[in-house]
């Protein structure tokens, strides 16, 4: 049974480590790479039309579906409990560094379920944190007394094993061989941590860089992407690839792609959508202009920050209004 739960614990880091690759199905192959920040919902952001931009962006997706079965009264009342929860200073104002963390915090509740769900596993010994033993046997342990003689592609695991411990390191920011649940987060999602980015850049590099030179050439750079089939015409999206390689990706024109451009590529540097919400909601109910907002203020403008179509209760509306 434990040989059991290892395999498919082992599984689930190695689906981790080839995310890259399979994400290529998803989206245009020459994308699959690039990490851009996630929008804060998927309706189009017009006040004249709606505020449901402004409510998925401050509730996060999830809970504003929830908020729209509730009375007016029911969300202001939790409304009000949200806003004490936004104001960590507790000095009765809402900045925008406040509401700006609140809505960055909102937006990333899907690592957070994914970090939950996966936390149990490898704290074996209960103390909420994960010492790299523990996560290194949890995952491997079985392999590693075999030294992985019992898998068909050993050398993928020992791969895989050498990354794993190169993250955790780099996501222990303290040095001390246990990663916090925020450290865990990083390992789990660097792309996601400014000071994990450079490991981002460093993995992408060892995936594409297949001779082993440390840089990307342009046929690593298109192979990572395209695998031509006998007979079959290079699509035209391949040699604008090819273009973008020598035009736009290699800044330097050396013919190959260093780390620094590499950075470049698959970490743009975009937008920061929570930072302009922030913005927009403050400059939208600021009546006294000391660029910040109290609870007076929001409260007078609860529509903007949740809604309430008071509609259908649905049988779980109270499962999660406490999380708020």
């Amino acid at each position: 049974m434990n040989n059991i739960l290892s395999t498919m614990v082992l599984l689930k880091s190695l689906a981790s480590f080839c995310f890259l690759a399979t994400v290529a199905f998803a989206v245009p192959a020459q994308e699959k790479r690039v990490h851009h920040q996630a929008h804060l919902s998927d309706h189009v952001h017009d006040d004249d039309h709606g505020y449901q931009y402004d409510h998925e962006a401050f509730l996060g997706k999830e809970d504003a579906k929830t908020f729209d079965q509730l009375t007016p009264e029911e969300s202001k009342e939790r409304l009000a409990k949200i806003v004490d929860r936004i104001d960590t200073d507790k000095d009765g104002y809402i900045s925008h560094s406040e509401l700006h963390y609140w809505i960055k915090h909102r937006q990333r509740r899907y690592i957070e379920d994914n970090v939950n769900k996966h936390w149990k596993d490898y704290d074996s010994n209960h103390d909420n944190k994960i010492a790299w033993e523990e996560y290194k046997n949890t995952t491997y342990g079985y392999y590693l007394d075999e030294d992985f003689s019992d898998v068909e592609d050993k050398d993928t695991y020992k791969t895989m094993l050498i990354r794993d411990e190169r993250r955790f390191k780099t996501a222990d920011r303290d040095g001390d061989g246990i990663a916090t649940r925020e450290e865990f987060t990083a390992f789990l999602h660097p792309e996601e941590f400014d000071y994990m980015k450079d490991l981002v850049v460093q993995e992408t590099v060892e995936d594409i860089d297949k001779n082993g030179d440390g840089k990307i050439n342009l046929v690593e750079y298109i192979g990572d992407m395209y695998t031509p089939e006998n007979g079959e015409s290079e699509p035209d999206w391949v040699q604008t690839e090819r273009k973008h390689f020598s035009e736009i990706r290699d800044g330097n024109k050396d013919g190959y792609l260093d780390t620094n451009e590499v950075a470049q590529w698959i970490l743009p540097g975009d937008v920061d959508h929570a930072d302009n919400e922030a913005k927009h909601l403050i400059h939208e109910t600021d009546t006294d202009k000391d660029e910040k907002i109290t609870k007076k203020e929001i409260l007078a403008n609860w529509n903007m920050f949740v809604g309430s179509q008071a509609t259908n209760y649905g049988e779980d509306l109270t499962k999660r209004h406490d999380e708020l």
